[in-house]
């Protein structure tokens, strides 16, 4: 399996150096990561709004090791909410955050990512969105789902993501499925071992169709986290099965991956939802996006050799 080795390389400083100074690199990178700065990114949310489209907005970076990098990545996300502001584009613009930028992963790191996206969540709340925090490898997850309960006290839209390999999930939905919760439910893109997680693409699937079933069957709001046909085509079905109108639950998808399948499920009335990243620090972003989409290894791959 690739997969491993390509998320082994979005650890390594040689290969990111030797990746990013390819002559491609920056033209692959941009089908995912529209832009580095807020300036760069805003014709991208004008675009996707104007076509129907909503974004969870995410400013890449997960290697954090000082307090005052931490305290940089909460500025940058509260520069953006400044600059979506005067767009008043409310909910349909609102965005993700890996608590690992918020220096989660430093001493006292569960306080100091608390006390870093707090501020955050709280700014989002004013301009009328929400905040969704990113699930990341298992040992992060009892932290970031005690951040997530307290921040809930404040701001109750506060949403976070589950993920469908870890064996644990089943029970953390059945915990979440709660009137005013917001879930994101994914496959899962970390390297995981055995003792936690499934390892097979089909035992990860069913256990999607299970945790989805249990979202709606639940009181709170899921978001479909997949570009899997098969899946988006379930997650229909168990939505009408469950009796939930077309605003009572979205689909989300990442930018530059199918996006005319974007256009098709908003033209049908559903809820659309684009993960669209930017930032200078793109490299383990775009590294994950390889590894969890053999189409994407295969579309850099035939970048590298394509003249122009």
């Amino acid at each position: 399996m690739l997969g491993p080795v390509i998320l082994a390389a979005s650890r390594s400083d040689r290969m990111r150096r030797l990746i990013s100074a390819a002559p491609v690199t920056k033209r692959v990178v941009d089908r995912f990561i529209p832009g580095e700065t807020v300036d760069g990114v805003l014709p991208i949310v004008r675009e996707l709004t104007d076509n129907g489209l909503e974004l969870t907005m995410d400013v890449v970076g997960e290697d954090i090791t000082t307090p005052e990098q931490a305290e940089a990545a909460r500025d940058a996300y509260l520069e953006l909410i400044d600059r979506l502001k005067p767009l008043e584009l409310g909910e349909r613009a609102e965005m993700s955050v890996k608590l690992s930028m918020f220096g989660q992963a430093l001493p006292g790191g569960h306080e100091l990512a608390l006390a870093n996206v707090r501020p955050v969540v709280e700014a989002a709340a004013e301009i009328g969105t929400t905040v969704t925090l990113d699930a990341e490898d298992h040992t992060t997850l009892d932290s970031m789902f005690a951040i997530h309960e307290e921040l809930r006290k404040d701001v109750p839209g506060t949403g976070c993501v589950i993920q469908a390999y870890l064996f644990r999930t089943e029970e953390d939905a059945r915990r979440l499925a709660a009137a005013g919760s917001r879930v994101r439910l994914v496959k899962g893109a970390y390297k995981e071992p055995a003792e936690v997680a499934y390892q097979q693409k089909h035992e990860i699937d069913k256990a999607y169709v299970r945790i989805l079933r249990t979202l709606m069957e639940g009181e709170g709001y899921p978001m479909i986290g997949s570009h899997d046909p098969r899946l988006i085509a379930i997650a229909q079905e168990l939505a009408r099965t469950a009796g939930r109108k077309l605003d009572e639950y979205e689909f989300q998808m990442l930018y530059g991956i199918r996006s005319e399948e974007h256009l098709r499920l908003a033209a049908e009335g559903h809820r659309m939802r684009v993960y669209t990243a930017y930032g200078t620090d793109w490299y383990g972003y775009f590294m994950r996006r390889l590894a969890e989409k053999p189409a994407n290894l295969r579309f850099f791959a035939r970048s590298m050799i394509t003249k122009g």
